[in-house]
């Protein structure tokens, strides 16, 4: 289990902010099942959903920018798992990019490549290996989607969704797996045993260019959006 919790460039857990938020919410005095799932809530409710830079940032940049996507969510959701000494590692895989029409739209969308690199989380538990995905989308801007499609009661593909259960996803960890992309796979790349690992191999498809228009233009007009449904 070592190499699941060695600190590396992303997973950099050392950092006084990580350190900080730590000892502010007293993981490291809690069980193992209550500090897996105070990082879960947090990260998923707190860090809220929304797009960084780019994919391969430190867990710390994460934590400054208060928001991210699934694989820098997961990157942050590592670093705090392997502080606590929980064996952790990537699972990567390609999204139709389809689920993320709305919360993407218009010419961004268009330009984006048909394929979009995603992870989840392993996490090890009780001597079994979860695969943690649902703390992508923070409940306020879930519960809105909710009720914006209040009439759809079961797949959804759609603004950051991919599910069979649109109105109950599994969100809400208790020592499960939880889910809410999966539908939306289309490959799997494997398991890797840190982020630094898994996009050192796999990156977005975008051309250097396009890669400088989202980080500046394309990414901030994302955030607006995903901001607006979330306040209604």
């Amino acid at each position: 289990m070592r190499a699941y919790l060695e600190e590396t460039e992303l997973l950099n857990y050392s950092h006084p902010l990580i350190r900080q938020v730590i000892l502010s919410r007293k993981w490291n005095r809690m069980p193992r099942k209550e500090q897996i799932l105070g990082i879960y809530n947090y990260v998923r409710d707190e860090i809220l959903f929304g797009y960084n830079r780019a994919d391969d940032i430190p867990a710390s940049e994460v934590f400054q920018n208060g928001y991210g996507q699934c694989n820098t969510k997961g990157v942050l959701f590592m670093a705090l798992l392997r502080a606590m000494g929980v064996p952790c590692r990537v699972h990567g895989f390609a999204i139709d990019k389809k689920l993320q029409k709305g919360a993407m739209k218009g010419w961004y969308y268009q330009l984006s490549p048909g394929e979009i690199v995603h992870s989840w989380v392993e996490v090890h538990y009780e001597g079994k290996w979860l695969n943690i995905e649902g703390f992508i989308l923070d409940i306020p801007y879930l519960t809105k989607l909710q009720q914006k499609f209040g009439q759809c009661t079961g797949s959804f593909f759609g603004y950051g969704v991919a599910t069979d259960n649109f109105q109950n996803p599994d969100i809400y960890w208790n020592e499960n797996d939880t889910y809410v992309q999966k539908e939306g796979i289309v490959r799997d790349f494997g398991i890797y045993d840190s982020p630094d690992a898994f996009f050192s191999v796999h990156q977005q498809g975008l051309s250097p260019l396009r890669k400088t228009i989202y980080s500046r233009v394309v990414r901030h007009l994302m955030n607006r959006n995903v901001n607006r449904i979330r306040q209604g």
